[in-house]
């Protein structure tokens, strides 16, 4: 088989070079450094759960539960990199969108890139040229955000510790004010699109705050723990049927 279309900078054809192995072992490499971190502080936490009066059956309900809330979110993910499969073929959507970075951010730093040469992503003029730029401008603008948390994390456990000499209870509180602030700031932008985005957020915090209340009222711990996927899924559907009904 011919390997000329990977070799010309002016083909379109850029899944010739965006699927060529050299990237897939950097992305394999990517998930192999994931999966042992993981396995390290799940090693971690069970000899530490110990000392901080954490039974193994917490343990393992945290780590079950922090799987599942992944899920939901996972799964909205894994629809925009579907999408996003032809623009810039597998290992580097599962790298910089699927691990590192978020759709949005790499997806706009790959335009902006493309931009720069004339180029529009996905168009006539998106060669394999410009989708080495738009790669490449991918891969610093995720990098920066492993840099931004290397120089700012020791920073930001020094204002933690002075916080708990001041008022321990702070250190309660702003993780989940920050939280709830974070996730509120993307539901919020998303309401002005359409009566069907408005429509898609106001069901999806119905149905977590019906798990939320089932759960206490039921006594089901697993209602909690499944919630988050529960009202991501649902709120799929039914954005997918309000958007059917009005189209």
């Amino acid at each position: 088989m011919s390997l000329a279309p990977a070799r010309n900078g002016s083909s379109t054809d850029i899944l010739a070079i965006g699927n060529i192995p050299i990237l897939w072992v950097f992305a394999l490499a990517v998930f192999a450094v994931v999966i042992i971190q993981s396995l390290i502080y799940m090693k971690a936490a069970a000899k530490a759960g110990p000392a901080a009066d954490i039974s193994k059956t917490e343990l393992r309900a945290s780590f079950r539960a922090g799987a599942v809330a992944a899920t939901g979110p996972s799964l909205a993910v894994v629809l925009v990199s579907i999408a996003l499969l032809s623009l810039f073929g597998t290992p580097a959507v599962l790298t910089r969108i699927g691990l590192v970075g978020s759709a949005a951010t790499e997806t706009a730093s790959a335009s902006i890139a493309a931009g720069t040469m004339g180029a529009e992503l996905g168009g006539a003029d998106y060669t394999q040229t410009v989708y080495a730029v738009a790669f490449t401008a991918m891969s610093l603008s995720g990098a920066m955000w492993m840099v931004c948390c290397l120089i700012f994390t020791p920073l930001l456990r020094r204002g933690d510790t002075k916080l708990r000499k001041v008022n321990p209870g702070l250190m309660a509180i702003i993780p989940t004010a920050a939280l709830l602030g974070a996730f509120a700031s993307l539901g919020v932008a998303e309401l002005p699109k359409s009566g069907v985005h408005v429509l898609t957020v106001a069901a999806s915090a119905a149905v977590m705050g019906m798990c939320l209340f089932l759960a206490k009222r039921l006594q089901a711990p697993w209602l909690r723990e499944w919630g988050l996927g529960i009202s991501i899924v649902l709120g799929l559907v039914i954005a997918y049927l309000a958007h059917t009904a009005g189209a």
